[in-house]
């Protein structure tokens, strides 16, 4: 728990967004950037125009699923009661 609470204390704080501008300004007064091999983060950058709509994906199921996570009979139940 202390290290996710310094993490997100950290985040809240803005350590890694400072923490990457001092690593850039580093790498660009060594001339040790190498832009060749970047990559961007189609999450981060904006498009500049807007594509198509994407189509809502069609259920392949007819009706819902049987649940999974509670199925309950009276030989898997743990329970005393019957």
């Amino acid at each position: 728990m202390t290290c996710w609470r310094r993490l997100a204390a950290w985040n809240e704080a803005g350590v890694w967004e400072k923490l990457h501008v001092v690593l850039l300004k580093k790498l660009r007064s060594a001339k040790q950037l190498d832009w060749s091999r970047a990559v961007i983060d189609s999450s981060h950058v904006r498009a500049a125009r807007r594509g198509p709509k994407a189509v809502p994906a069609r259920s392949t199921e007819r009706g819902r699923a049987a649940s999974t996570t509670s199925w309950s009979t009276a030989r898997a139940s743990r329970s005393r009661c019957l």
